[in-house]
């Protein structure tokens, strides 16, 4: 497989592949750890990738779940740390040099660090995102209005040249439509946030993909995307 080099301060822009491993702009029925393996390392400028966590519900024993409720969340593929790492590792090696990686992750693991995913790995934290989802959710003691979207990027670190958008808040709010079982994450914020860190035609991947909001916020601005998820 042929990828031109991606750097947006040096190099031509990448017009077009031979082949990637999976159809572009679609839904794929794949496991992401396989995508990931089969691109060409650092051909992607981005990565938005968004853990089914583990950590949270082993230490959640909320008494209002429900059987119903509770049986869907335990049916969920979830990913233990050690998956999590094994993303990461592979994603670090997809993107580009001084290409980003969009982190989302919950209050929780927040707090509790999320630097042990990260020890190893060519990629520093540069920024973090709040996402107010104006809607109250769940919460043992508190209850939780946002979640967070840590920006890392794939060193040499730098912004000038690279980071585009100079006008996106690092508190955004959005309130999203949520079926039972579907947890989208804010389309106009992650279409915002592609926009800052790629150019028209650029490839967007996501290869734990969801509700393909990913792709959604990407095709509304004029990238492709390359994503799967095991269930669609």
């Amino acid at each position: 497989m042929t990828v031109l080099a991606h750097d947006r301060l040096s190099a031509p822009r990448p017009t077009a592949v031979e082949t990637w491993p999976l159809p572009l702009n679609q839904q794929n029925t794949y496991d992401g750890l396989k995508l990931l393996a089969e691109i060409e390392p650092g051909s992607v400028p981005l990565c938005i990738f968004d853990p089914q966590y583990r950590g949270i519900l082993d230490k959640m024993a909320y008494g209002n779940e429900g059987v119903a409720r509770g049986r869907q969340r335990c049916q969920l593929p979830q990913m233990d740390d050690a998956t999590i790492t094994a993303f990461l590792q592979a994603i670090t090696k997809s993107i580009t040099h001084s290409g980003h990686i969009f982190l989302w992750t919950d209050k929780y693991h927040l707090c509790s660090g999320i630097q042990p995913w990260l020890d190893g790995l060519d990629v520093s934290v540069v920024d973090l995102v709040t996402w107010n989802k104006d809607r109250m959710g769940m919460g043992y003691r508190t209850r939780r209005y946002s979640e967070y979207l840590v920006i890392l990027q794939r060193h040499p670190i730098r912004a000038k040249g690279v980071w585009q958008k100079h006008d996106i808040p690092d508190v955004w709010t959005e309130t999203v439509d949520r079926q039972r079982g579907v947890h989208p994450k804010p389309i106009k914020l992650q279409a915002e946030l592609i926009q800052a860190v790629t150019d028209p035609g650029d490839i967007v991947l996501d290869p734990a993909a969801g509700s393909y909001s990913v792709m959604t916020a990407a095709l509304s601005i004029d990238r492709q995307f390359l994503g799967c998820d095991l269930y669609v």
